[in-house]
């Protein structure tokens, strides 16, 4: 038996352990027994300094206050995947195999026999994996005076058939319910109030017409003037809106009247020149108005609100012309600049670009639904025969008016969405503000962005910031979220100035078309302050 190599080396595994074990002592493949005390004694060789009689048994040392932490890379996918799982099961319950296949065999249990293969139709029809899964039984009928466990609850089933509902039965609503869904179909009743000293003046002119009393021509052309950047509050006008101003506008070509919308539902125009009043109020919307627009003319104006409606006013008598129900929130509306379609406007909601004409009913005249998110801005190039749109899905989409097929799709994964925009005053490029940046896109046949003009300094993310261009094309000003005005050079994208506005932020900045350094800013202070 000491010889192991007498044997074949194709000997079983069991008759090559009886021979293992009967095998001498002494000889090379002996059987040692191992115990425990042989294995938990120390190793040999030196005394680790860095160990603690508390942590011996320790194999690595600590590096957070609760033991050893390592750091590991995982894909995004891989975490969101486990993380909703855990969520789904409504925390991190630790289910072993058993339970896990008791769970399944739980779930197999409720789904509805398979059927037979050879029957198609009616009983015992063949559906395969199809088949539906049986409701389970929440409740267990209990008779009055039986016991019930500590945990268990019960109710009382009370079998009278008196409130049963017929099939075909029509129950009138309740009247609440019946004046809610008509107030929030009428969007508001309109209303409005002449909030000045006089109507008329001495002529029989009502605030429409542009004064020629003044030290400047407000007649002449825009930008027929150098501009310069302000450098001074020159006035007030407080308490304009409650909780905060929304959207500014001008008066188009003279900029003699102030447009402005507010989170408390209302609309105001004001008088920038003479004693600078508020001329009149607008009420009609059942929540917050955020986007206004004159149209070419300045005779009308868009409002569109939070209460998914939008009205066309009239700007002089404040009668409500026309109302349109997109059926969503309207996030932006803006008139069609040309000279063919200046009676329609587009609507930008949710998903979606909606093209109305003011002179017709309700109805839709087009639509444009190739956006994945909510519309932030709408701009009319090429003398109005296109237009350009951002949304919330990151993406810049250009269209030819009328037609519901975008000609150019710009996104990037890296990309942040465009929340607002404006036109330079030569017509070539479209200036969008983006997170804490302002970039500059091309408004011609290629619509690309110019990499080498790019303006920072400011804080614009997290809300809607308004960005304007000087009428000469010069300047470029934007608000900020921390209360500033801040000015860049087009050309050379440098920072001229900076203004602190507010103590809040500053959402809205226009910029006089007749002045050489008037602007105008808003935000959610409520006040609108002019600069010169």
């Amino acid at each position: 038996m000491a010889d192991l190599t007498e044997y074949p080396a194709n000997m079983a595994p069991k008759d090559a352990l009886v021979v293992r074990q009967e095998a001498s002592k002494t000889a090379d493949h002996a059987v040692v027994p191992y115990s425990g005390d042989s294995l938990g004694r120390a190793a040999l060789g030196p005394a680790n300094p860095f160990r603690t009689p508390a942590s011996q048994s320790a194999l690595k040392r600590k590096n957070v206050l609760t033991g050893y932490a390592e750091e590991i890379f995982i894909s995004e996918h891989s975490f969101r995947s486990k993380h909703r799982a855990v969520e789904g099961r409504a925390g991190p319950e630790r289910r072993t195999h058993g339970e896990l296949k008791a769970e399944n065999a739980r779930l197999r249990a409720r789904r509805e026999p398979r059927g037979d293969a050879t029957v198609a139709e009616g009983d015992n029809a063949y559906v395969g994996p199809w088949a539906k899964r049986r409701p389970v039984d929440e409740y267990e009928d209990v008779a009055e005076g039986e016991a019930l466990r500590s945990d268990e609850e019960y109710d009382v089933v009370d079998d009278d058939d008196n409130d049963v509902v017929m099939s075909g039965t029509v129950v009138a609503p309740p009247v609440p319910t019946l004046a809610q869904k008509q107030e929030a179909q009428a969007g508001g009743k309109e209303t409005t109030r002449f909030l000045g000293e006089s109507e008329y003046d001495y002529q029989g002119r009502t605030y429409m017409h542009v004064p020629l009393d003044l030290d400047v021509d407000l007649r002449k052309e825009p930008g027929s003037v150098t501009n310069y950047h302000p450098k001074r509050l020159f006035y007030t006008w407080k308490d304009q809106h409650v909780g905060g101003v929304t959207a500014l506008r001008l008066f188009p070509t003279s900029s003699h009247l102030g447009l402005s919308s507010g989170n408390d539902g209302l609309v105001k125009i004001f008088d920038i020149y003479h004693n600078r009043d508020v001329l009149r109020s607008y009420a009609g919307h059942a929540k917050a108005v955020c986007d206004i627009d004159f149209n070419h003319d300045g005779t009308r104006f868009l409002s569109a609100s939070y209460d998914r409606h939008v009205k066309v006013w009239d700007t002089e008598t404040g009668a409500c012309l026309n109302r349109f129900s997109p059926g969503k929130t309207s996030f932006v509306a803006r008139w069609a600049t040309g000279a063919e379609h200046r009676h329609e406007f587009l609507v930008g909601t949710t998903k979606k670009i909606l093209q109305y004409d003011a002179r017709a009913g309700g109805d839709m005249v087009q639509e444009y639904d190739h956006h994945l998110g909510p519309i932030n801005s709408l701009v009319f190039v090429d003398e109005g025969r296109r237009f350009m749109s951002t949304s919330d899905d990151r993406s810049l989409r250009a269209w030819d008016y009328g037609i519901p097929v975008p000609i150019k799709y710009i996104a990037d994964p890296e990309q942040f969405a465009l929340t607002s925009a404006a036109r330079h005053p030569g017509g070539k490029y479209v200036l969008y503000q983006a997170s804490n940046e302002i970039q500059v896109y091309s408004a011609t046949d290629k619509f690309r962005q110019n990499r080498k003009k790019s303006y920072r300094g400011h804080n614009s993310a997290g809300l809607k910031i308004d960005v304007c261009v000087s009428p000469d094309g010069q300047f470029v000003a934007s608000g900020d979220t921390a209360g500033y005005v801040v000015f860049w050079d087009w050309k050379t994208c440098k920072m001229y100035h900076k203004i602190q506005a507010s103590k809040s932020a500053v959402s809205c900045v226009v910029w006089s078309e007749q002045e050489t350094s008037k602007v105008l800013t808003a935000g959610e202070d409520s006040h609108i302050k002019m600069w010169d």
